[in-house]
């Protein structure tokens, strides 16, 4: 177990604020308390500090406007971050190098398709500064095993090391659950939903007529190649018959290929992957989502950027509609090692179906020379550190999004979506990927939405804040807000939240329901860089 500053006494550290898990809302958080002066505790189950964006390997999903507007001035650091990175230290061509918008891997799914350890070289800077003066102390790796709660109030959580079962205590005044799946809520009692809502319990128009608490959005364990020359056909995996013959009864084809619905119109449709193309296709996200050829799709270093000869190939981040696993939840479940093996078994046969058997362009089949890149995201085998996971335990909060707060069908009208307390801004489409329980795509067209403070505040624990996926939504209303820039303003927001609570000596519960305070918020949030609400833009 790695740790930064010394102990108080063996096994156990006293802090102002505990972070249990790493995830890139738990950076967001970090940053907003360390500069704040507060003093933090950060615990992370994996080498990477980031979740989604760097032990999950994902590129940042994000909507069409966040190059003017609609992201918090740290997250706009940390982008710029990540392309100063590229500038600094890569061998860009002139037009790249003079490109203020610079997307390294010109993927179609966002404009900053990076390497996964960029932004951890990114995200390890902007924290450096606080572990060298012991504000910031990092726990690597360990994942939460108990917490000890009394009157509502979080007095402790302890973190195990899973590699020795060594165990630490921490103390801390505030707690927030920066974790990939709600982990902290079940073992501090604070109450919270998992699965599909019913209808009559939420009133959203795609809410599941029957409650289920196991079905929840597909995990997928990603990867990242390149292609060169000679074979680099992994071994054939004892279970390739299996998922080569696996299909949904909405796919339209096996797993093991190029098909998969098209989550607009739930069609399957048939993709391509067009290896080193010499030319990019191009155009607009709100039409067309760039999922039609896999290789462009999530392309994360692009060879036309860099000075001739630098790279031999393109590097892509295979993030598809194909590795989506729904065997089964991982959330409340006895079976959970099993179903995490199980998602990066899906992936390495369909990386072995690549490389044998996939339709070429060219008649040909199967590209022998697609290699696995494990270098570029910090693993031995070639797959991501973990799995991306899209749904978490959501807090009880003292308010829900719903859908019908968001959508522009059920609205009737597509400018932006407000609440009297917000504390960010976001923008997706309602976006929820095969689930556990069985359903296609849900998808629906979203305003431009705000962040409610009270969406952060648990009902009953009095302080414990959520800061990822794990805040008041539901599991249609989580398909939104649960991409990368949201996740972060959900993350920093929260972080801004428990400073003012530290200062003024009061609880989230205290601050949220009381119209001065919640200015005074407010107000930090917007001296810190926080947009709070949306000019008058249309949905996409």
């Amino acid at each position: 177990m790695t740790v930064s500053t010394p102990m108080l006494r063996p096994g156990r550290l006293t802090t102002e604020v505990a972070i249990i898990g790493g995830g890139l809302g738990a950076v967001a958080a970090a940053l907003a308390l360390l500069q704040r002066g507060r003093r933090v505790v950060m615990t992370e189950e994996y080498p990477w500090l980031g979740g989604q964006l760097t032990s999950q390997a994902v590129p940042p999903d994000e909507h069409i406007w966040v190059e003017q507007f609609g992201v918090t001035a740290r997250y706009r650091a940390l982008r710029d971050g990540i392309r100063r990175y590229y500038r600094d230290h890569y061998p860009l061509t002139e037009a790249a190098r003079a490109d203020r918008e610079l997307n390294p891997g010109r993927g179609r799914v966002s404009r900053l398709c990076h390497e996964p350890r960029v932004a951890d070289a990114v995200i390890t800077a902007l924290l450096a500064p606080y572990r060298s003066t012991g504000r910031l102390t990092v726990l690597q790796p360990c994942v939460p095993v108990a917490a000890e709660v009394t009157g509502g109030v979080v007095r402790t959580v302890t973190v195990a090391d899973p590699r020795t079962g060594a165990e630490t205590v921490i103390a801390a005044e505030f707690v927030l659950d920066g974790t990939e799946t709600g982990d902290l809520l079940p073992l501090t009692g604070t109450e919270y939903v998992v699965g599909a809502e019913a209808r009559a319990d939420t009133g959203e128009p795609n809410a599941a007529e029957v409650a289920d608490p196991g079905n929840v959005q597909s995990i997928a364990w990603c990867f990242v190649f390149d292609h060169a020359a000679g074979d680099h056909t992994i071994a054939r995996p004892d279970d390739y018959d299996f998922w080569r013959s696996f299909e949904l009864p909405f796919w339209g084809a096996p797993m093991l290929s190029f098909t998969a619905p098209n989550p607009r119109t739930l069609v399957p449709e048939e993709r391509t992957m067009n290896v080193n193309p010499a030319a990019d296709v191009t155009g607009d996200p709100r039409f067309d989502a760039g999922d039609r050829d896999l290789w462009q799709f999530r392309r994360i270093a692009a060879r036309q950027n860099f000075t001739d000869g630098f790279y031999d190939s393109d590097i892509v981040l295979a993030n598809w509609p194909q590795l989506d696993y729904v065997g089964g939840s991982i959330i409340d479940t006895d079976d959970r090692a099993s179903h995490l093996l199980a998602a990066k078994a899906q992936s390495r046969a369909y990386v072995y179906w690549l490389q044998t058997e996939a339709p070429r362009p060219d008649g040909g089949r199967g590209w022998p020379g697609l290699r696995l890149r494990g270098d570029l995201v910090g693993t031995a085998d070639g797959f991501a550190q973990a799995p991306y996971v899209r749904e978490s335990r959501r807090i009880k909060a003292l308010t829900t999004v719903r859908e019908q707060d968001i959508s522009i069908k059920a609205r009737g009208y597509d400018g932006p979506a407000r609440f009297e307390a917000s504390v960010g801004v976001g923008m997706y489409r309602i976006d929820l990927h095969p689930s556990t329980g069985g359903d296609n795509y849900i998808d629906v067209e979203c305003a431009p939405f705000e962040i409610p403070l009270g969406a952060l505040v648990p009902a009953t624990t009095q302080n414990l804040v959520p800061a990822a996926k794990n805040i008041g939504t539901t599991h249609i209303t989580n398909g939104a807000y649960r991409l990368h820039p949201v996740e972060w303003n959900i993350g920093e927001s929260a972080g801004e939240l428990v400073a003012f609570c530290l200062e003024s000596g009061l609880s989230p519960q205290q601050i949220a329901t009381d119209d001065p305070l919640v200015d005074r918020l407010q107000g930090r949030l917007t001296a810190a860089g926080v947009e709070l609400h949306w000019p008058e833009i249309a949905g996409y």
